[in-house]
C-alpha cells in the first residue's frame, strides 16, 4: 500500500467518517422499500413525487453521506490540514442531515408543509455546517494536489447544488413554484451528479487506485486539465441552457467526453495494476466504468430521443456508476480506517485489511446488487418485474450494511484488549 504524500498524523477521529459511511446503506434499504411499494408507472417519470423522494434518498442519504464522510477523512490526510472542530461538526451535521432527509421524505410523500419546512432548516444547516468547515480547512492548504483541487471544485458545486435544492424544496412549503422551477431542477441534478459527485470521485481515484491497488498513476493531463475542463463544460452548459438552448448539446458532449475518458483510463489503470489478484472491489470498479460510459452516451443521445430515457440515464449513472463505485470503495476504506487507527494505538495482532470482511459474503452482495441493477433496467421496459428486483435490492443493501459493519466490530472488540505496544508517549495530551 502506497502512503506517499499522505499526512497520516492529521487523520480525524475514526467516528467522524464512520458515522456517515455506516448510515448510507440504511438509506439504501429505505429506498428499496419505497421502490417496492411505489406504483411502477409513477417511477417512469422523473418529476413524480415518488421519483423525487426516491432519487433524494439515494442522492442525499447514500451518495451525500458517503461523499461527506470521504471529504471529512481524506482532506486532512491528503492536504495536511485539520477541519476545525471536526468531531463536533461531524456529529451534529450528521444528525441534522439524517433527520432532515427523513423529514423531507415524509413531507414530500404526505405533502406536509410543516415537515418540508423542518427539512429545509435541518438539511440546510447540516450541509452548510460541513461545507463551511471543510472550506475553512481548504483555505489553509498550501500543497494543492490534483485530488485536493478536485475536492475544492466539487465542494463549490456542492454549495450551489444545496442552495438550489433548498430553493426547490421551498416550493413545496409555499405551494408556489416559480417559472424557473424546471430549469433549476435540471441544473440541480446535472451539477449534483457531474459537478459534486463526479468530480470528487475522479479526484479521489487519483489517490485511491495507486494506494489500494498499486495501479499506474494517472497522466498529468488527466490530473491537471480534466478536473478543470469538466467544470468549465458544466458552467458552459448552464449558460447555453439559459441563453442558447439549441447549442447546449455541445457542452454536454464536452462533459460526456471527459467522463468517458476517465472511465477508459480507470479501466486501463485497474487492468494494469501491479497486484493482479482480483476481488469484489475490482469487479465494482470495472462494472462502474462500463455503466458510466453507457450512461454519459445515453445522456447525450437523450437530447435526440425526446428525453424518453432520462430515467434510464439515472439508473446507469446513479446506480451503475456512483452506487457501484461507492460500495467498492467502502469495502476498502472502512477496513483501512480500522486497521490504521488500531495500529496508531499500538495494536499489532489484528486482522489485515483483506481479512476484516468475509470475501464470500462480499461476492454474494455484489451479485445481488448486479442482479438488482440489471433488473431495474429490465423493469424500465417491463414494469411488472420491478417489485422482484426491489426485494433483491433491499437484501443487497442489508447484506452490504452487515459486511461493512464487521470491521467496526473488530475495532470495538480489539479496543477492549490491551495494546501490544504502549503508544501514549507518541500521542498529544
Amino acid at each position: 500500500m502506497d502512503f506517499n504524500g499522505l499526512s497520516i498524523d492529521q487523520a480525524p477521529p475514526i467516528s467522524a467518517p464512520l458515522r456517515f459511511f455506516l448510515t448510507a446503506p440504511l438509506f439504501g434499504i429505505i429506498a428499496g422499500f419505497l421502490i417496492l411499494f411505489s406504483d411502477s408507472a409513477s417511477l417512469m417519470s422523473r418529476f413524480s413525487i415518488e421519483s423525487i423522494a426516491i432519487t433524494h434518498i439515494f442522492t442525499i442519504g447514500f451518495f451525500g453521506f458517503v461523499m461527506l464522510g470521504a471529504l471529512t477523512q481524506m482532506l486532512p490526510v491528503l492536504a495536511g490540514v485539520k477541519i476545525p472542530k471536526v468531531k463536533f461538526i461531524a456529529k451534529y451535521s450528521h444528525l441534522l442531515l439524517v433527520f432532515g432527509t427523513l423529514f423531507m421524505l415524509a413531507g414530500l410523500l404526505n405533502q406536509n408543509v410543516i415537515f418540508n419546512a423542518i427539512s429545509i432548516v435541518f438539511l440546510g444547516s447540516g450541509f452548510l455546517m460541513l461545507i463551511v468547515a471543510i472550506g475553512l480547512a481548504i483555505i489553509k492548504v498550501t500543497n494543492f494536489t490534483a485530488t485536493v483541487k478536485a475536492m475544492s471544485i466539487s465542494l463549490v458545486f456542492a454549495f450551489f447544488v444545496v442552495l438550489m435544492g433548498l430553493y426547490l424544496l421551498s416550493s413545496y412549503v409555499t405551494n408556489n413554484p416559480s417559472e424557473y422551477q424546471m430549469i433549476i431542477a435540471n441544473i440541480h441534478s446535472v451539477w449534483g451528479i457531474y459537478g459534486f459527485v463526479g468530480i470528487l470521485i475522479i479526484g479521489v481515484s487519483f489517490q485511491v487506485l495507486p494506494m489500494f491497488y498499486v495501479a499506474p498513476r494517472f497522466k498529468k493531463f488527466c490530473k491537471k486539465k480534466v478536473i478543470w475542463l469538466i467544470p468549465i463544460g458544466l458552467v458552459l452548459w448552464l449558460f447555453l441552457n439559459l441563453s442558447y438552448e439549441e447549442y447546449a448539446i455541445y457542452s454536454k458532449i464536452m462533459v460526456a467526453t471527459f467522463f468517458l475518458a476517465f472511465a477508459t483510463a480507470a479501466w486501463i489503470k485497474i487492468s494494469n495494476r501491479r497486484r493482479p489478484i482480483s476481488d469484489t472491489t475490482i469487479w465494482y470498479w470495472k462494472s462502474a466504468t462500463i455503466f458510466l460510459g453507457m450512461g454519459v452516451l445515453l445522456w447525450v443521445a437523450d437530447d435526440y430521443l425526446h428525453h424518453e430515457y432520462i430515467v434510464l440515464v439515472s439508473i446507469f449513472i446513479g446506480c451503475g456508476f456512483v452506487l457501484s463505485l461507492m460500495q467498492g470503495m467502502l469495502y476498502k476504506i472502512i477496513p483501512f480506517l480500522v486497521w490504521f487507527h488500531l495500529n496508531a494505538m499500538g495494536y499489532m495482532s489484528i486482522p489485515t485489511i483483506n481479512e476484516m470482511i468475509d470475501k464470500r459474503l462480499a461476492k454474494v452482495q455484489f451479485f445481488l446488487f448486479m442482479f438488482s441493477l440489471l433488473g431495474f433496467i429490465v423493469s424500465y421496459f417491463v414494469p411488472q418485474f420491478l417489485s422482484i428486483f426491489a426485494i433483491t435490492f433491499i437484501l443487497n443493501m442489508i447484506l452490504f450494511e452487515y459486511n461493512i459493519i464487521q470491521p467496526v466490530f473488530v475495532y470495538i472488540k480489539t479496543k477492549k484488549t490491551k495494546p501490544d505496544f504502549d503508544m501514549s508517549a507518541f500521542t498529544e495530551n
